[in-house]
C-alpha cells in the first residue's frame, strides 16, 4: 500500500467511523406500547439525552399542544406519531366543544396528518370523563391502526387517513365525529378514516367507566384487548356482570373469535385497566392479563389455524390470586377504606424470563394504600397462588405502573411518588427515589438510562445500576401522566399539555 493511498484511507476510515457513531446503533419504531408481547418498558435505542430543556429548546427537537387533559403515551411507526389529546385547543374550527382526539403527527416536524375525533358519551360522565384524552395507546402495523376510542370503540384505521381515499366497510365517519342527532360533517383530507368499528357496550355487552384504557396485542389475524368493564355512576354496581373481561377480535374484520369465561365481573372493584401480554411458556403460546379482581390470568392463546365462526371460550392455564387474605366478598362493603379492601391490577403483565412481573394492590382512588410488585412462576398450572409466587416486593402506596427491566433490574414506581430499583432475581431491594406528587405512568429504560415523570411536574433520569446514580432532576411545566417512549434515536415525553420530542444535539 503506497503512502498516499493509506493517507487517503485513513482519512475516509476516520470520516465513516465519524459518521458511524452519530447514528444511533439501535433506531427503530415502536408501534406498540411496550415491548412486543412481553410489554416489558424497555428499549434498545441509543444516542438518548440525558438531560433537556422546554423553556430553552435544549435537545427538543419538536413539541405540540395536546390540549389541557392528556393522559396518553404516544406509539411510531412508518414516520408517524400518533398520541391521544383532548380538544381544548382545536385543530379544526369545525370541532366545538369537549372531543377525545387521536392525533396522526409528522415524525419529522410533529405537524398534524390527520386526527380521529370523538364526541362524548352523553348524560353520564362517568362513561366518558369530561376533558381527558384518548387514553389508550393504539397499536400499529402495516398501514392499519388499531385504537380504543373515548366511547369504548374499537377501530380500524388507515394510517395514510384520507389521503388514499375514504375506505370501507365503514363510510360513516361523518355522522361518527359529531354529537348524536347533528347533522353529519364533510369528510376532510385531516380527518381519519374508519375501516370497521365495533362498539364494545352494545356488541361485547360492557359498561364504561371513566375511560377505556386497553392497549391492543396483536397476535397474527387476532387482537387481543380487555373489555374495560367497569362499575356504574354509584360505583356500588356491576352493571354487566356477565361482560368478559379479556377478548379476542379478527383484525380484518372486528369480528369476535374468543373471550374469557372467568366470570370476573362480579369481582371488579372498579374498572378494568391492565393490558395483556404474551410469551411462549412450556412450548405453549400463552397470554396473560392483570384482573380487575388483583388475579393475573394466563390463557392458552387462539391458534391461527383455529375456526371463527363461533366465539370460543380462552382455556385457562393458571390463575395467581395477588392479594389471597383481601376481601372476596361483599366488596363494596369497603369502598372507601384506605387499611382493609380488595386488590386490583392496573399496570400490565411483564414476561421476563418464564416469569411474570406485575403490580397489584388496592384501588388508587377507592381502595387501600398497600400494593406489592410479584414475582410469578409462569411455567406452572391450575392455582398457582401458593406454588407459584417467587418473591414479593411491598410497594410504599398503590401502583399503576408496569415494571421495566434490565440487566437483571425491576424498575417500578408507586403513587407516593417513589420509584423503585429491586434486583429481578430476588426481589431484594437496592435503592428508591422520590419524586414531587403521585406517579400514574411507568418507567423506560433505554440507552442505559430510566426515565420517569411524575403528576407533581417532576421529570427524573437516572442510571441503570444497582448504585442510585441521578443524571437529572427537573421541574417539567406540567404534570407528567404517561410512560416516555424511545424510536429511531428521539425520547417522547408526553405532559398533561404537550408532547416533547426529545433527541441529543
Amino acid at each position: 500500500m503506497t503512502s498516499h493511498f493509506r493517507f487517503v484511507w485513513t482519512i475516509l476510515f476516520g470520516l465513516l467511523t465519524t459518521s458511524c457513531l452519530s447514528i444511533p446503533l439501535h433506531a427503530e419504531d415502536q408501534p406498540q406500547w411496550g415491548q412486543r408481547y412481553s410489554r416489558n418498558m424497555v428499549s434498545s435505542e441509543t444516542g438518548l439525552p440525558d438531560n433537556f430543556d422546554p423553556e430553552t429548546g435544549e435537545n427538543v427537537k419538536w413539541s405540540v399542544s395536546l390540549g389541557s387533559h392528556g393522559y396518553a403515551t404516544p406509539v411510531i411507526a412508518n414516520g408517524k406519531v400518533l398520541i391521544g389529546a383532548n380538544n381544548a385547543e382545536p385543530r379544526d374550527p369545525r370541532h366545538d366543544g369537549d372531543r377525545g382526539v387521536l392525533l396522526c403527527l409528522n415524525e419529522d416536524d410533529g405537524s398534524l396528518i390527520w386526527q380521529l375525533v370523538v364526541p362524548r358519551i352523553p348524560d353520564d360522565k362517568y362513561k366518558d370523563w369530561p376533558r381527558i384524552s384518548i387514553c389508550t395507546p393504539p397499536t400499529v402495523e402495516g398501514d392499519r391502526v388499531y385504537a380504543i376510542t373515548n366511547r369504548s370503540e374499537v377501530v380500524c384505521l388507515d394510517l395514510k387517513g384520507q389521503s388514499d381515499g375514504n375506505d370501507g366497510p365503514y363510510m360513516d365517519e361523518g355522522r361518527h365525529m359529531v354529537p348524536a342527532g347533528e347533522k353529519p360533517m364533510e369528510v376532510t383530507a385531516i380527518d381519519a378514516d374508519i375501516l370497521w368499528l365495533v362498539d364494545m357496550p352494545s356488541e361485547i355487552g360492557m359498561w364504561p367507566h371513566d375511560s377505556p384504557n386497553s392497549s391492543i396485542l396483536l397476535d397474527g389475524p387476532y387482537l387481543y384487548l380487555s373489555s374495560c368493564n367497569g362499575v356504574d355512576n354509584t360505583h356500588a354496581v356491576i352493571r354487566r356482570p356477565d361482560s368478559p373481561t379479556l377478548i379476542v377480535l379478527d383484525k380484518a374484520t372486528g369480528k369476535l373469535v374468543a373471550k374469557d369465561g372467568e366470570h370476573i365481573g362480579p369481582h371488579i372493584v372498579h374498572s378494568t385497566w391492565s393490558s395483556p401480554s404474551m410469551a411462549v411458556i412450556n412450548g405453549l403460546k400463552t397470554v396473560f392479563l392483570g384482573g380487575p379482581d388483583g388475579v393475573c390470568y394466563a390463557f392458552e392463546a387462539i391458534s391461527h389455524s383455529a375456526s371463527t365462526e363461533q366465539a370460543q371460550t380462552l382455556r385457562r392455564i393458571w390463575r395467581f390470586d395477588g392479594d389471597p387474605t383481601a376481601p372476596k366478598k361483599n366488596i363494596r362493603d369497603y369502598m372507601k377504606n384506605r387499611e382493609v379492601s380488595p386488590s386490583n391490577i392496573l399496570g400490565m403483565p411483564v414476561v421476563y424470563k418464564d416469569r411474570i412481573y406485575v403490580t397489584v394492590g388496592g384501588d388508587i382512588w377507592w381502595g387501600k394504600e398497600r400494593s406489592w410488585l410479584k414475582c410469578i412462576d409462569a411455567t406452572k398450572t391450575g392455582d398457582i397462588t401458593d406454588k407459584g409466587l417467587l418473591w414479593s416486593y411491598p410497594l410504599d402506596k398503590q401502583s399503576c405502573s408496569t415494571p421495566a427491566i434490565s440487566n437483571g433490574l425491576v424498575f417500578v414506581a408507586d403513587c407516593g411518588g417513589k420509584l423503585h430499583c429491586i434486583d429481578a432475581e430476588t426481589g431484594e431491594a437496592y435503592w428508591t427515589h422520590q419524586l414531587t406528587g403521585v406517579i400514574w405512568g411507568s418507567a423506560l429504560v433505554a440507552d442505559g438510562k430510566v426515565y420517569l415523570g411524575s403528576r407533581g411536574r417532576d421529570f427524573c433520569i437516572l442510571a441503570v445500576d444497582k448504585t442510585k446514580k441521578v443524571l437529572t432532576s427537573m421541574k417539567l411545566n406540567a404534570p407528567t401522566c404517561s410512560t416516555p417512549v424511545a424510536a429511531n434515536g428521539v425520547l417522547y415525553v408526553a405532559t398533561m399539555k404537550r408532547l416533547y420530542a426529545l433527541e441529543t444535539k
